[in-house]
């Protein structure tokens, strides 16, 4: 009876046991099954928003107001999960693992790997993907996602926000984001 209980209470006491990897992959797994299952709004709930707006608008986050700022995250997870989405879900739909390393944690931030084991019939594939990650209250939210060594948000400022700030600054960067987010109306986010 004392073994039962012993090996009862150490069961439950488990989860109060999860390492950083399990602290660090937790959002990157519910992300994954989000988009995977059209949960769009709960992924994006799990974005960095203002971290991802201070690294693509560098020095220009920091001129733009309050409003234009909360504008940039709201237009910018939009169009995010509109785009992407549905081409990561597409990936998914044969998607058969996802093996997470340990984390490096650093204060806040930590950045963790995965490989992402896709097994579709005609080609199986294994994509290395690392994320950038800060804590967030209790949990973590993903700031930038590397796939095959390529930033998401580095290619993102560099081949779109700067040219864009460069010809208009937050006015035009604003305004071109509610165009293509208007262009995508049909695509509704769940």
């Amino acid at each position: 009876m004392i073994r039962t209980l012993s090996a009862l209470a150490l069961v439950l006491a488990l989860p109060a046991l999860a390492g950083p990897r399990d602290d660090v992959s937790k959002p990157l797994k519910v992300i994954v099954n989000s988009v995977r299952y059209g949960k769009d709004l709960a992924a994006l709930k799990l974005f960095a928003g203002e971290e991802q707006g201070k690294f693509l608008l560098g020095d220009d986050w920091a001129r733009g107001t309050d409003a234009q700022r909360k504008e940039f995250i709201d237009q910018f997870h939009q169009l995010f999960g509109k785009i992407a989405f549905p081409k990561i879900r597409k990936n998914f739909e044969n998607l058969d693992t996802v093996i997470y390393d340990e984390p490096t944690v650093t204060g806040d931030r930590a950045s963790i790997g995965s490989t992402i084991l896709i097994n579709h019939p005609m080609k199986k594939q294994e994509l290395k993907v690392k994320y950038e990650v800060i804590k967030a209250g209790s949990s973590y939210k993903v700031i930038d996602v590397a796939v095959l060594g390529d930033s998401m948000l580095q290619g993102i400022r560099d081949d779109q926000i700067r040219p864009i700030m460069k010809e208009g600054g937050w006015d035009n960067l604003l305004k071109l984001m509610r165009e293509k987010n208007a262009e995508l109306k049909d695509i509704v986010l769940k």
